[in-house]
């Protein structure tokens, strides 16, 4: 894709040169990525691999950055809060369907816990504090949402943003929602979009930032 569906719309409006400066949003104002609070610890490790779906903007650059997190198995790009037939691209970036774009994490936790992921995906994967958008992204399709897959994965998801919230880590508050729904594999092409093509615009412009935050601020837990 040479570039995505809203920067058609924007370009047409207000011309490429002014596209960069018109479509930056500041970020979460945690005072350094890595400096927001840990997560609660959990009381007894599940045993087996494991499933995390979260959703926090376009799905191309948080699936490779979990790629890059040691413990992570595999990560997939789809769909999740909507029906399986109108999960797929056209439809969800209509804003209409309830889906987000999302991805689907399986991973052992002997290695790497639920709150450690999610430690990463509120400090350098996304911001939290943006309300159905993510940088240029925008609808509630590119909405920060969190899909727990069972009872334990939401208490310490909840845990963990009243944590958040209470010690201050954003200027802004949180706008994360904690919602349930099916997961469905995106097209494709879409999948390892961004291992694919590194140097797509997009990529560069969006998404190699939150890769080399990441492995700036956890640097025990990237891997190449």
């Amino acid at each position: 894709m040479a570039i995505r569906p809203y920067s058609i719309t924007l370009l047409a409006i207000i011309g490429a040169g002014a596209l960069a400066s018109a479509l930056v949003v500041p970020a979460g104002s945690s005072s350094a990525a890595g400096s927001i609070p840990p997560p609660p610890a959990e009381k007894v490790a599940p045993e087996g691999d494991q499933v995390a779906v979260l959703a926090g903007g376009c799905f191309w650059g948080i699936e490779r950055l979990f790629e890059h997190v040691r413990g992570v198995k595999s990560v997939t790009s789809g769909y999740a809060g909507g029906t399986r037939a109108t999960a797929n691209y056209a439809d969800v970036s209509s804003g209409r369907t309830r889906h987000a774009e999302a991805v689907r994490i399986v991973y052992d936790p002997a290695r790497i816990s639920y709150g450690r992921l999610l430690q990463i995906y509120f400090s350098v994967a996304h911001d939290p504090t943006q309300l159905n958008r993510q940088t240029p992204d925008v609808g509630p399709s590119y909405r920060s949402a969190i899909f727990p897959q069972n009872a334990a994965q939401r208490a310490v998801a909840q845990t963990y943003i009243a944590k958040l919230t209470r010690t201050g880590a954003f200027t802004r508050p949180i706008v994360t929602t904690l919602e349930s729904g099916r997961f469905y594999p995106a097209e494709a092409y879409h999948q390892d979009f961004m291992r694919k093509n590194p140097d797509h615009p997009y990529i560069v412009r969006w998404d190699m930032p939150k890769l080399a935050a990441f492995r700036k601020e956890y640097p025990g837990l990237y891997r190449n």
